[in-house]
């Protein structure tokens, strides 16, 4: 039997990404499997229905594409009433929201899928080209820069003219993952002078590679701030102190203000208060990329731009999806890789190891069984 994957049209708003491309299409089928994708699912990222034809894939229409599927790829996970006519343990690989979509995780195990979450890939050496966050922090950081600049009003690069010279805009990045540092990168290549601040003190290196000046505590030892995974981790109230002191200080002489602090499984740590917004000048610019997850900025909105003390504070609720055709090529190559990594040819499907399956496997035989799910709801 064939192993039939299908690729789900975006059901949320304002999700213009898509789980597969022609090229990944191409490439699953020469692994054995045989793709359907749902009428229109490429459209918002650029790709047509007939690209998909032409890469080997069948067109389904709308809703039907799951109809004995073995596997079923999406960006942000399916409804699970979505998955009726899946066949029973068929996997549902996507982003699925662990934490904040408790109730549709436990209708996945109801639904009897095996739900396989793509932001909790580990962060090992052999998963990073199947490791999503990264691929679309990146695009993330990128854009929060561009749409920054946009919004700013004023010119990024020192510019020497005839009738004067116009001084370079001045950039801090609050958070050094991988988002804040393209966004270093990207504010550097447009010629703004860049400031970059972290709670891992492993970074101070990496900004200053970049050519920006690193802005770190130093009053406070002991602080490395390394998490599970090489995430940052909630600091001591005493750095917290310091750390507020200094970013004070430094963001009143700040243009634009980049931040990207999040912590996995919990809202988004505050950066930035309405206090030291007051201190910028009017014409600022501050884009928390952290928005959708409760935000790093007081005031901050989803989708909105909010002024506050003549300071623009902006943020999307799907960054990436700003850049829906280079997120989802790098996306449907994660997913690739995952499933390619894994493919056992003489079961003609793939087989996930302990150490990978057991990472980001949410669901199997009809229960929630990850045991972070558990320990949260207290099992």
């Amino acid at each position: 039997m064939v192993l039939r994957i299908a690729v789900i049209k975006e059901s949320v708003a304002g999700e213009n990404r898509v789980a597969a491309t022609p090229e990944t299409v191409r490439k699953l089928i020469a692994l054995g499997a045989q793709l359907v994708v749902e009428e229109g699912a490429g459209a918002a990222a650029s790709v047509s229905d007939a690209a998909y034809v032409e890469a080997g894939a069948a067109i389904a229409p709308q809703g039907q594409a799951v109809q004995d599927a073995d596997v079923v790829l999406s960006v942000r996970g399916p409804e699970p009433a979505a998955l009726a006519n899946a066949r029973p343990g068929a996997w549902v690989v996507a982003l699925l929201e662990p934490y904040g979509q408790r109730d549709r995780i436990e209708g996945y195990a109801t639904a009897g899928v095996e739900a396989l979450a793509m932001e909790f890939m580990p962060r090992i050496t052999r998963a990073q080209s199947m490791d999503v966050l990264s691929s679309q922090s990146n695009l993330a950081g990128y854009k929060a820069v561009l749409a920054a600049a946009d919004a700013y009003g004023r010119a990024f690069p020192m510019m020497m003219t005839a009738a004067g010279t116009i001084t370079a805009a001045r950039v801090f990045v609050m958070g050094v993952g991988v988002a804040g540092l393209q966004a270093i990168a990207t504010a550097r290549r447009l010629g703004a002078q860049v400031s970059a601040t972290d709670v891992r003190s492993a970074t101070k290196e990496q900004i200053q590679s970049l050519g920006a000046k690193p802005v770190f505590v130093e009053s406070v030892t002991g602080i490395e701030g390394e998490g599970t995974g090489g995430y940052a981790t909630e600091m001591s109230e005493d750095y917290q102190k310091a750390q507020a002191e200094l970013v004070s200080a430094h963001i009143a002489k700040q243009d634009i203000v980049i931040t990207t602090a999040l912590i996995p499984g919990r809202a988004a740590p505050r950066l930035i208060a309405d206090a030291q917004i007051a201190t910028m000048r009017a014409g600022s610019v501050i884009f928390d990329l952290a928005a959708p997850q409760g935000g790093n900025v007081e005031g901050s909105v989803p989708d909105q731009v909010v002024e506050r003390h003549g300071v623009k504070i902006i943020g999307y609720a799907n960054t990436p999806a700003h850049l829906a055709a280079d997120a989802s090529a790098l996306y449907a190559r994660n997913l690739y890789n995952f499933l390619s990594a894994f493919w056992d040819k003489e079961a003609g499907k793939p087989v996930l190891d302990d150490e990978i399956g057991n990472a980001v496997r949410l669901t199997q035989g009809g229960k929630v069984v990850h045991p972070q799910l558990l320990a949260q709801a207290g099992v």
